[in-house]
């Protein structure tokens, strides 16, 4: 992978860990409607291959192009793509493109001896298709990002497999912190001196660690890539609006918060490990007490099983307040604490902030087109995002903007989006060499005893 071309280039689709255990026989990778919605480009990606779209495909493109959120936008655009090649050959016996790649739509869809199996169903009728090219002698994969689609493929006996663009998986992400044991010595030395190098070390830029010692002293250091040493955590004199780190891993993360040199943070943790309530501490600091920045945009995705925003009764802005709520429950968590005067002295702080008109609230589907400069931006549930809608968001990015993405890819209501497909996993792995970002994954629950409980057992 070339280290400077962050986005465009992607990993094989069919991810193997033996490269050489791939076939070299020239392929047909038929794709599903749902690979399309995730990736409009996705015919694009493939090499020494013919990549196959069923007409039924085609259809449901046509159907989801009038909707006007993410989905709507990546079907127009995989329609525009597929429109730009009437010209270079015949759609149907297949065009030539770069890379030995061969473009083809399928237009026979027959019953054969295939008995009840109805073709009432966009699904049946792929899955036919891949059979039919089969009994030609085709060797033949259906991608698609549908977990039961790939089941009756199977099935059917079609071999099926996910559309995979990150090139690891989320178990082993780079979790930004890590324990080093060392001798005692070192530990010393960084604490006498403020600094330490590790040549024999391999360290991420802004990874953090622990340096722990046989007689139990530790040190919590980040590593300054430039200067390839290890360097004390930014001084806390004071909690951060009223909220304070709990454990080293949320110390860690109110860092990478803090530092206006990293432009880019992803905090990974499970629900009730502070990384929504730390995020806005953090952006209320550096907007309202050091105006490092002019605005805080709080954003997060859509996900309402199906339906957009627009079904909502009522403006934007009435829309917004539903999806919004778990962000102004820790906006009030934040304004009664710093404020010491309780529930009271909470609501008029947090009145105070939002008539200040420096926080907006703005849903993910508006981002698109605009630029935003100045800017702390916080980018909630960002696992329900795919690799292209964060895309769309990072780049909308201007002068002087932060921005943090937040979530926990294992709970993920995206159909389409698993653990390893997901906004938060792809920017870890695409950014994670980079001096400009940071990542922290928070492993403790402490939103309280029966959330650390629920958590852990069920």
């Amino acid at each position: 992978m070339d280290s400077h071309n962050t986005f465009d280039q992607v990993t094989p689709l069919i991810n193997t860990e033996n490269p050489e255990s791939k076939s070299t026989e020239h392929e047909t990778f038929v794709l599903d409607t749902n690979v399309l919605l995730h990736d409009p480009d996705a015919i694009s990606r493939f090499t020494d291959a013919t990549v196959a779209l069923p007409l039924c495909v085609l259809e449901e493109l046509d159907k989801m192009k009038h909707y006007s959120d993410e989905l709507g936008k990546n079907a127009r655009q995989a329609i525009r793509f597929i429109d730009s090649l009437k010209d270079k050959g015949d759609y149907h016996k297949g065009i030539k493109l770069k890379d030995n790649l061969t473009f083809q739509i399928m237009l026979d869809v027959r019953q054969g001896e295939k008995r009840n199996f109805p073709l009432d169903r966009t699904k049946n009728k792929v899955l036919l298709s891949v059979h039919q090219l089969e009994e030609k002698g085709h060797k033949v994969t259906l991608i698609s990002k549908d977990v039961l689609m790939r089941v009756k493929a199977q099935a059917m006996g079609i071999h099926s497999t996910d559309y995979a663009r990150t090139s690891e998986p989320f178990r082993k992400l780079y979790r930004g912190l890590r324990k080093i044991h060392v001798p005692k010595s070192k530990v010393d030395q960084f604490f006498s001196e403020g600094i330490l190098a590790m040549p024999e070390e391999k360290f991420h830029p802004n990874e953090y660690c622990i340096l722990i010692s046989e007689e139990n002293s530790s040190a919590v250091c980040k590593y300054n890539a430039k200067m390839r040493r290890l360097e004390p955590l930014l001084n806390l004199s004071r909690d951060i609006w009223g909220i304070n780190p709990l454990n080293v891993e949320q110390r860690c993360a109110m860092d990478l918060l803090l530092r206006d040199d990293i432009k880019l943070v992803t905090l990974i943790g499970q629900a009730g490990s502070g990384k929504t309530l730390m995020t806005v501490a953090c952006a209320l600091k550096k907007v309202f007490d050091e105006s490092v920045y002019k605005r805080i945009m709080v954003s997060r995705p859509i996900m309402p099983l199906g339906k957009d925003i627009g079904y909502l009764p009522g403006t934007k802005e009435e829309k917004l307040i539903h999806w919004m709520q778990p962000i102004y429950d820790n906006l009030r968590l934040i304004c009664e604490s710093t404020s010491g005067g309780g529930e009271e002295m909470g609501r008029e702080t947090q009145k105070w902030i939002l008539d200040s008109n420096k926080i907006e609230m703005e849903a993910v589907t508006y981002i698109r087109g605009r630029s935003l400069a100045n800017m702390f931006i916080i980018i909630d549930e960002a696992q329900n995002l795919t690799p292209h809608e964060v895309k769309t968001i990072i780049s909308r990015v201007g002068h002087n903007t932060k921005i943090i993405l937040t979530g926990d890819p294992s709970q993920i209501d995206n159909p389409y989006l698993d653990e390893d497909s997901n906004a938060l996993t792809y920017i870890v792995n695409r950014f994670k060499n980079y001096p400009i970002f940071g990542q922290m994954q928070l492993s403790k629950t402490e939103r309280s005893e029966l959330s650390a409980l629920a958590a852990e057992i069920l």
